[in-house]
């Protein structure tokens, strides 16, 4: 998934940095992922920019991926061009919402392997 953060956020974001995603067919349950990419360019960079206030408004692309260990246990349920939106935790001593550390499989409905 691609998200885009301001300036500000991207920063001092790190590939390998937590991440969740949400999609709209399991709401309120989030997959475990994590920073793969932090583009090293603004996205939205008018030619010029010389005040602060419009080095604020760039934005950066940012990729985020469920570990692959996991994927197997979501392939079946969530398909490629859903929508959905990342979460980046770009403090490291923040703490997830409750509502972000629930899976989008529960125990009941994750497939088991015979």
């Amino acid at each position: 998934m691609e998200i885009y953060l301001p300036s500000e956020q991207a920063a001092g974001l790190q590939v390998g940095a937590e991440a969740r995603i949400t999609v709209d067919v399991a709401p309120g349950r989030a997959a475990p992922a994590y920073v793969s990419f932090v583009s090293p360019e603004a996205q939205f960079t008018p030619k010029q920019v010389e005040t602060k206030s419009e080095r604020d408004k760039l934005m950066f692309r940012v990729k985020i991926k469920v570990p692959q260990e996991l994927l197997s246990h979501y392939v079946d349920h969530v398909k490629t061009g859903i929508r959905g939106v990342g979460y980046v935790k770009i403090k490291n001593t923040a703490s997830w919402p409750d509502w972000l550390q629930r899976p989008i499989l529960s125990s009941e409905t994750r497939p088991v392997a015979n």
